[in-house]
Order: structure tokens, then sequence, then C-alpha cells
């Protein structure tokens, strides 16, 4: 099979910030060619933004379901090979499961689900199936985050201590920021699930943690809440959670932190070592030893000492830097590679239990903020 690898969008229109990203992302990474779409659950809307984004009008459709049932018919080397779905929360499930029924493989954006039970139901579906599902867990896309995991993998910084994480955002410290198209289903759990800030953007921190370090965590004390009155789901909370290794760490995921865009930062503190790095500074790698100078890493195609895994992921010489879409679009060129049977040996994009581990995490921390902050077991008290 040649040429690139055709997918369809479920949601992502007017309106939309998520979509667009996944569109940029999807051409930047070159091997993907948008040919479908049922880009709202309005129909005219869908219509209005499937031609705005060049889809031929016979192919946007106006419901996923009908997407689903037109395009698998096409002829083969017509019809969408995969399906990426940026809805709400509360869509990602059934759209996911009628779509690997129907028989294609999905790339979902985070969380994988609105529900930890929503999330068992597709993995049953996907292992019925054999269908391959990612997740769009964008910042293991980027080279500095792979080559954070490559130095703690390889051992001589020794065990891992403690880690902090923590992802503040600024953008809902005010009732009124809730009135717009992207707050407005975030805050509702009917469209989000049982996460606000900390299925958000939470399950990015969570994600980073247990990429990074190579281990899972274990069990989690939360403490979480609605800081702006009125508001049913969670803007603010924080917790502290232990590894599968030993070792301890604090999780933050607030979006009332009046002035902060997109402050994720993460670090990890090994015997030897510790490694720090900061999503709004992402070309930087911070490396401080025990007794030894600073060290900063940096990326580049011209870079042989780093890690395997991080040079899949680098696009350009040291000295010009690669972000957020570009991090995206590696998700999309892996997963492109994969639906055609090429599976990378460290691909950007997160796995199906990446994301239900997700959830868990998601449901876990609720749980233990709704018992005073008691210690909860990720894998032994939550199913």
């Amino acid at each position: 099979m040649t040429g690139q690898t055709r997918y369809a969008m479920i949601g992502g229109g007017e309106g939309a910030f998520i979509g667009p990203v996944h569109r940029v992302a999807a051409a930047i990474a070159g091997n993907c060619r948008l040919v479908a779409g049922a880009l709202s659950s309005d129909p005219e809307r869908a219509r209005r933004s499937g031609e705005a984004v060049g889809i031929a009008q016979d192919r946007s459709y106006g419901s996923y379901a009908e997407l689903l049932q037109r395009e698998r018919v096409l002829p083969a080397e017509d019809r969408a090979e995969f399906i990426a779905i940026v809805t709400p929360n509360h869509v990602h499930a059934p759209a996911a499961i009628a779509a690997l029924e129907a028989g294609f493989p999905v790339l979902i954006d985070k969380p994988l689900t609105d529900t930890l039970a929503a999330a068992l139901d597709l993995q049953a579906v996907a292992l019925k199936t054999g269908g391959l599902v990612g997740v769009t867990h964008t910042y293991t896309g980027y080279p500095m985050v792979r080559q954070a995991r490559a130095l703690i993998a390889q051992g001589d910084l020794g065990a891992v201590r403690r880690v902090s994480v923590r992802y503040t955002q600024g953008w809902l410290a005010k009732a009124e920021d809730a009135s717009g198209k992207q707050a407005e289903w975030r805050i509702d759990p009917a469209r989000s699930g049982l996460g606000g800030a900390f299925g958000d953007i939470g399950t990015h921190a969570f994600n980073l943690v247990e990429f990074i370090t190579g281990e899972t965590m274990t069990r989690i004390a939360a403490d979480i809440r609605a800081a702006v009155p009125g508001r049913q789901l969670d803007d603010d909370g924080g917790a502290m959670f232990h590894l599968s290794g030993g070792g301890r760490g604090t999780l933050v995921a607030s979006q009332i932190c009046t002035g902060d865009a997109n402050g994720l930062e993460i670090s990890v503190w090994c015997e030897e070592a510790g490694v720090h790095w900061r999503q709004e500074e992402p070309g930087r790698l911070r490396v401080a030893r025990r007794g030894a100078p600073e060290q900063i890493w940096v990326p580049g195609t011209d870079c042989a000492w780093l890690d395997a895994s991080a040079l899949a992921q680098v696009r350009l010489p040291s000295g010009h830097p690669e972000g957020y879409l570009e991090a995206f679009a590696n998700i999309y060129r892996d997963f492109a590679d994969a639906v055609r049977g090429n599976v990378s040996l460290h691909p950007a994009y997160a796995s199906l239990d990446d994301g239900l581990a997700g959830m868990r995490f998601i449901k876990a921390a609720y749980e233990s903020s709704a018992q005073g902050s008691a210690w909860i077991n990720l894998n032994g008290d939550i199913a």
C-alpha cells in the first residue's frame, strides 16, 4: 500500500480547539490525509465545518454513525484507514466502540473516555475485535521527555526516590471563564465525566509520571475541589502518591492558578541525580548530578548522543525549536504507520492500556478525596 494513510475525524468542527490541532499535526506528520469527517453532532454545522477544512461534500457526514456506515462500504483504496476522535469525553467510548466494530482503528484524544466503566467496555471491544487503539497523550511525543525516560531506564542514576509534577493553568480562574465552548463541556459532568481539571490535565501529569519513571503509580491520597463557587466538577486539586519501585511523589492539577498558561513541569529525583523538564521550555532537559556540573540536554537530528527513542521524535537540527504541534505530529506519524503494519520501536502515541491506567487514576483520585484524602490502591481498590 502506497501514499498517505487516509483518516476520518469525528468531532473538531466550528469553534473547537483540539480538532484543528489534530488536523495541523496530521499535516505536519506528512503521512496522513484527511478524507472524511463528522465534525459536529449538528448536521448543518458538520457540513459547514467539513467544507471549511476541504472535506468533499459527499464525505462530510452528519453523524459518526453515518460516517462509519458509509465509509466501511467504500472501495479499500478510497475509504478511511483509521478514525480520529476529538469530541467531548462522553462521545469517546460509543464512537470508538462503533468504529472498532466497523473494522476501523481509532486514535482518541485524552482522556480515554468519560468514566472507567466506559473505558473497560472499550477495552473489551478492542480485545474482541483485535482493533488498534491509540491515545493522544501529547507530551510523550516530545524528544526530551523520551530522553528523560531513557536516562532513568539506563540505571546509572539509581532508583527513583521522589517525583514532583504539576500542571497549572489559569483559564478557568473566574466564574465567567466558563462561558465559552471549550469550557462549557469541560465543567459539565454529562459531557466531561467524573473528572474536571484532574480528568483534563491531571491525566497528562499522571501519564508523564509513569512514562518517565517507567514505573506504575500504586497508591494515591488526593484532595480535590471546585474552588469557583457553583461548579459541579473540580477545577483544582493535589495528591500524594506511591510508585511501584518505592518512590514517593506529589501531583498538582489546577485550572484556577491565575496567570499560569500551560504550566506543566516534572522533576524526578533519583539516587545520583535529578531530572527536570518543563513543557514551556520543551527543548531543555536539565540533569543535575551529585558532585558534578549541571547538564542541559537539547534535541536535534545532529545530536547522535541522544537515545534512539528521542532521536526518533526529532525533526530538525539542534537550535531549531520544536514544540507542541511537532509532538502531536509524532503521534499521528507513528499511529498512521502502525495502521499499515509498520509499528515503531518507540511509538509516540499512548496505548489503550496507558489510557485505561489514566481512567483508574481519575477514579482513584476522586474516591480518595471523597473519603477525606484516604489512601487508595489504584490496582486493588479500583475496578
